[in-house]
């Protein structure tokens, strides 16, 4: 494996009461959904932590900037993002970062807590071989978007669609970029998810991961669910 480590992006944004994660907070509520982005929240961060390389802390908004300068206790740089969607505003951090001289750039967000140091390590790998690195979500999109060009236009990609890993697939491969799939993954986006999350961070001894399995054994616990 190469010694060069990927930087490290967190596109984020401000936990806050009747904001994201809409479908989960159609059936869990608006109060049990905050509590759940900032423990998704504080597991990216985890991860950021523990990250060798350079940090970068994408908040939504320009205005969250100093928000996201407070969230770790190591250096890393803020970099909001702009207007547009996911696609566009990924697109111009990178490049972005790619002018500062970033050439190995690896993107995530705070919705996918089951992600582990093996997945990142693999993605490292991963972009000693190939071009682009994707771990596919069982839903159809991605959880890791690692590369080691910069992107091109990403604005017509189905994004929050089940469509949207193999549309992003195939453009890098019309792009004539190699593309490794690392393991699978996944993110929290329904009520149902969070059983099998549970489940899947049962063993998990990381901080943050024992956090968020205790607030949602609490919160099977209160609907009634057998989740043991």
């Amino acid at each position: 494996m190469s010694d060069i480590i990927p930087c490290l992006v967190i596109f984020c944004k401000r936990p806050a009461l009747f904001q994201g994660k809409q479908r989960l907070a159609a059936t869990v509520g608006a109060e049990q959904t905050y509590l759940f982005a900032v423990a998704f929240l504080n597991c990216a961060l985890e991860d950021a932590q523990a990250w060798q390389g350079p940090v970068v802390l994408s908040p939504a908004s320009a205005e969250d900037h100093e928000w996201a300068g407070t969230l770790l206790d190591r250096d890393h740089h803020v970099l909001a993002q702009t207007e547009g969607c996911l696609g566009t505003r990924l697109r111009t951090v990178d490049q972005q970062l790619r002018d500062e001289g970033q050439n190995r750039i690896i993107f995530i967000g705070t919705d996918a807590p089951i992600l582990t140091p093996d997945h990142y390590q693999e993605a490292r790998v991963a972009l000693d071989q190939s071009d682009i690195a994707l771990s596919p979500a069982s839903d159809g999109g991605v959880t890791i978007m690692g590369s080691r060009k910069g992107w091109q236009d990403m604005s017509s990609l189905p994004w929050s669609t089940e469509r949207l890993g193999m549309a992003l697939e195939s453009l890098c491969e019309k792009q004539g970029h190699s593309v490794k799939n690392i393991s699978p993954s996944y993110d929290i986006d329904h009520e149902d998810d969070l059983l099998k999350l549970w489940h899947d961070l049962s063993g998990d001894l990381r901080p943050a991961r024992q956090k968020l399995h205790g607030l949602i054994g609490e919160f099977l616990k209160q609907k009634g669910v057998k989740y043991g």
